[in-house]
């Protein structure tokens, strides 16, 4: 295909030491595929996340990878805690940077929604101790839909976490990560403390939208302090909880403003997960929430909800309000998007060499 104009979503993006090629990234997946509950990554993840460099994303980040043993979800979830998990992570970096691609990793801890079954086992109560799970914790005891009651992070607990946050932060960057992504959404511990609805502490982390807000800027904080001024630094944002009395994209636009102040980069903002919440969904449905976060902040934002389309993709991006779109379900249908998307946007972009043969055809010049 002769090519166009330039496309806005293969135009590429610097932030501080780190050059993307295009503004296709790779959301987070959670795989549930650690079947010796080591945390340590095996060939499934090379193969699924290798796969998206292959395909020639932009950025691929990993799946919510514990910052603990108790901040999995489920006992199958990566972890970033062990010199053993950060050599099986190098691995995956080395294959993904043989590709041109840099990749994030997102550090996460679950809270109350941790010790879970994995989602194709079909059940949604906490696993029991007998089966290898254990007790979540959380800011205050309110159990998540089904689970069991989570017991009460002590002050320095909480402190603790942030310290975890911070040792993950510096074992991804030994694996050799490029940039690192904050979990402070879809109603895991971080957004636990975040929201009033999962929040009912008196201490210096429950109360006001500051003291609720002050675990994730001292990790923010910690983070930026232990890494230095190359590393992007992402934080991902639920913008509301869908609920009455939750958090609004006023209240995150304010956090994430506090959030860029201690060291934070870009927000990838989705919405919900702290509690069970009916909303309307579509095409491109979360895709106002960054907008107006960007609008509130003036922060860089990525994009996420139904994108499926190269020119929806375009259409998101070139309108200037949003820096790059996250990708999940649609990657995973076709792990080459950004080659097709490239194709049909008529823009050029490096295909890997064993590969080559697989472009599709020049259309033909007009009257030959």
């Amino acid at each position: 295909m002769p090519t166009t104009a330039e496309s806005a979503l293969f135009r590429p993006y610097r932030l501080r030491g780190v050059e993307f090629p295009n503004r296709i990234w790779v959301s987070p997946m959670c795989q549930y595929s650690c079947d010796d509950r080591s945390g340590e990554p095996h060939d499934w993840h090379l193969a699924h996340l290798g796969g998206f460099a292959r395909g020639r994303a932009g950025l691929v980040l990993t799946e919510a990878t514990g910052v603990s043993p108790e901040g999995r979800i489920s006992a199958q979830d990566t972890g970033i805690y062990t010199d053993a998990q950060v050599a099986a992570w190098r691995r995956i970096v080395d294959f993904v940077h043989g590709q041109g691609v840099p990749i994030g990793m997102q550090l996460s801890h679950a809270g109350r929604k941790a010790s879970a079954y994995r989602p194709w086992d079909g059940r949604r109560e906490t696993v029991p101790a007998d089966e290898g799970g254990w007790t979540p914790v959380a800011p205050s005891p309110i159990p998540h839909d089904g689970r069991v009651v989570p017991r009460e992070l002590s002050t320095q607990e909480v402190r603790d976490v942030a310290a975890d946050f911070v040792v993950a932060a510096r074992r991804a960057r030994e694996a050799g990560f490029d940039v690192l992504e904050v979990h402070n959404a879809h109603g895991y511990l971080l957004h636990q403390f975040l929201s009033p609805l999962s929040n009912e502490r008196t201490d210096d982390y429950g109360g006001s939208p500051e003291n609720r807000a002050r675990l994730l800027l001292e990790i923010v904080a910690g983070i930026r302090a232990e890494v230095g001024p190359d590393v992007p630094l992402f934080v991902r944002f639920s913008a509301t909880d869908h609920a009455e009395d939750g958090l609004t994209p006023e209240d995150v636009a304010a956090v994430a403003g506090w959030a860029r102040d201690a060291g934070a980069d870009l927000f990838d903002i989705s919405s919900g997960g702290l509690v069970p919440a009916t909303f309307h969904t579509g095409p491109g449905y979360q895709v106002p929430y960054a907008e107006e976060i960007a609008a509130r902040t003036g922060a860089p934002v990525s994009a996420v909800g139904m994108i499926t389309t190269p020119q929806q993709a375009e259409d998101i991006v070139s309108s200037g309000r949003v820096q790059a779109v996250m990708m999940a379900r649609e990657l995973i249908r076709d792990p080459h998007f950004p080659l097709r998307a490239a194709h049909e946007l008529g823009q050029e972009i490096a295909w890997p060499p064993a590969y080559d043969r697989g472009r599709w055809p020049q259309e033909p010049a007009r009257g030959a």
